[in-house]
């Protein structure tokens, strides 16, 4: 180990530092050297720190570390790995696997695209580490088998924190893991990750639960960050252009300079404030140049395109991916030489995480370019940049007490045991730093609900303070598992592409109420489609070359087609 000099490092136990060497990791990052002595000493810790500085492995090292000294190996899932977005858990298996191959430690991956033939050899043999969502861990914590494995949880890491602390997602999930710490009958430790973030002991609380200690470990934006504002005045060429590309001047204008700085660069990722004008920038581009090596990402296009675009840009057979929030996170493209923000970006956390993602080495220039379309626009992003510099966040904004998401973990409680006091509920679930507040009032008004419901998801006692489960359990278990996720739902169609079998995306239901007819022309995945037939949720279509004529395939919440 001589090439390992003396810091946190040395704290982990032999075959974690052999593997560590063999990675070429000479030296821990500054969030590595403060945050794995205190992971290793058991506390809980929040570690905020910009993107690319190893916060992973910050966590996750002192964690196999740990697992490898434990005298007990009984067989159990001992290590919850919690992401937001299942293309998270792919990058963090292939990312964390080789760690874990070269230990003889198991790992796998658990989501809702899961195949039953994985899910049946994890109830039979399940893997030490489990990477998951937190919609699967409620799927998860009814199941007897599943449930007598997740007994074994010692710690667990919640990734991309600041993604979930400010919605309802978040409130389930702190409500979840208060129901874990119930099914495994003892505290764990919990460890989590965020990028920067305004009031941070607020997001501490939020990850431990009210009441329980936990150590904030931040590092600031170290890394350099430069920002540029450009606003484009279209010339005598751009109303040429703006022909051609059958859009305005000011529009040809802005795709002109854009066009410029990903010539330029090796990889570039545009940020959009929304998938339609996502839709619309990439297209285009396509119309102005179809080999222009530039390609579409967002969270409504068909896994396979996803990962087209994702690999495209890292093998570097792509130069720029146009793409919404759906790349804000630590999905792994490569290294990024720039980011360009189109429009402003509206928050200052927004900024930061996008512009974060470039540069990716520590020491680099994170380097970000803000496109405005008009004087309002320009000043808007100038005083977002310059309170990006100063690292002046918003306050993250944490939902207070949602009864929806409590009485889904309530029902939740029904499907493991038959019987439960007022107080047992309350005991449990006020722990939950959402619910840090809740009160008996408060269960007994979920309660009515669920009793005076139809079909009836509790019988309740309140004269006794007991609830038990209903006789008939079939509505109790349609509510739980209709209602894991807390992202609102809409009626979704598959665009299907009939000649090639394939699915492009995926369109939603005011899109398809205004415009789902055969013959009709849109743009998905940033190519002009046209409308053979529906069947059922279904849309059937076919490529065709008419840019003119084709509108996106999103609106604004307006139901406008975007002005970009």
């Amino acid at each position: 180990m001589k090439n390992i000099q003396r810091n946190s490092f040395q704290l982990l136990v032999k075959p974690v530092r052999r593997l560590i060497e063999k990675r070429g990791f000479s030296k821990p990052t500054e969030p590595q050297e403060k945050a794995i002595p205190k992971i290793l000493e058991g506390k809980n810790v929040l570690l905020i720190s910009p993107t690319a500085t190893g916060k992973t492995e910050a966590a996750f090292l002192p964690v196999l570390s740990m697992l490898l000294e434990s005298p007990e190996r009984v067989p159990g899932i001992k290590v919850l790995y919690i992401t937001p977005l299942r293309a998270l858990n792919r990058d963090m298996l292939e990312r964390l696997q080789w760690w874990c191959n070269n230990l003889d430690i198991k790992l796998a991956v658990r989501h809702g695209d899961t195949e039953t033939k994985e899910r049946s050899r994890q109830a039979r043999s399940p893997p030490d580490i489990l990477i998951t969502t937190p919609e699967t861990l409620q799927a998860i914590l009814p199941g007897w088998i599943m449930r007598r494995h997740l007994q074994q949880v010692r710690w667990v890491i919640v990734d991309e924190v600041h993604e979930m602390a400010d919605s309802k997602r978040g409130s389930q999930l702190s409500l979840a893991l208060e129901r874990l710490r119930w099914v495994v009958g003892r505290d764990f430790q919990i460890i989590g990750l965020s990028a920067t973030i305004g009031t941070p002991e607020k997001v501490a609380q939020f990850l431990v639960g009210n009441g329980r200690k936990v150590e904030i470990v931040h590092v600031p934006v170290g890394r350099t960050m430069k920002l540029k504002i450009v606003f484009p005045k279209p010339t005598s060429e751009d109303f040429k252009l703006s022909s051609q590309l059958y859009t305005h001047p000011e529009v040809a204008a802005r795709l002109r300079i854009i066009r410029e700085y990903i010539s330029k660069r090796k990889s570039v990722l545009l940020f959009t404030n929304t998938r339609a004008i996502s839709e619309v920038l990439a297209s285009r581009f396509k119309v102005w140049d179809i080999d222009f090596p530039v390609s579409i990402h967002h969270g409504s296009l068909a896994k396979p395109s996803r990962i087209a675009a994702e690999r495209g840009l890292k093998n570097g057979e792509l130069k720029g991916l146009v793409c919404t929030s759906s790349l804000e996170l630590g999905i792994d493209v490569g290294r990024i030489d720039l980011v360009i923000q189109y429009m402003s970006p509206r928050q200052v956390t927004r900024l930061i995480q996008r512009v974060g993602r470039s540069g990716h080495r520590i020491g680099r220039i994170a380097e970000g370019i803000i496109i405005t379309m008009d004087s309002d626009d320009t000043l808007e992003a100038l005083a977002i940049a310059k309170k990006a510099l100063r690292e002046d966040l918003e306050p993250v904004k944490i939902p207070y007490k949602p009864y929806d998401a409590l009485a889904h973990q309530i029902a939740g409680l029904f499907l493991k045991r038959r019987r439960w006091e007022f107080t047992e509920i309350l005991e449990i679930f006020r722990n939950a730093y959402p619910y840090r507040d809740l009160t008996m009032e408060d269960v007994e008004k979920i309660l009515r609900y669920m009793h005076d419901r139809f079909p009836r998801l509790a019988w309740v006692s309140f004269e006794d303070e007991v609830a038990l489960k209903p006789r008939r359990t079939k509505a109790l278990f349609e509510y739980y598992f209709g209602n894991l996720s807390m992202i609102p739902e809409e009626k979704q169609y598959l665009v299907v592409d009939e000649s090639a079998n394939s699915a492009i995306g995926i369109l939603d239901e005011a899109f398809m109420a205004e415009y789902g007819k055969p013959g009709i022309k849109f743009i998905i995945r940033g190519s002009p489609w046209k409308i053979l037939h529906i069947s059922g949720e279904k849309v059937f279509v076919k490529p065709v070359n008419d840019p003119a004529g084709a509108i996106p395939s999103w609106m604004d919440r307006g139901g406008n087609t975007c002005s970009i």
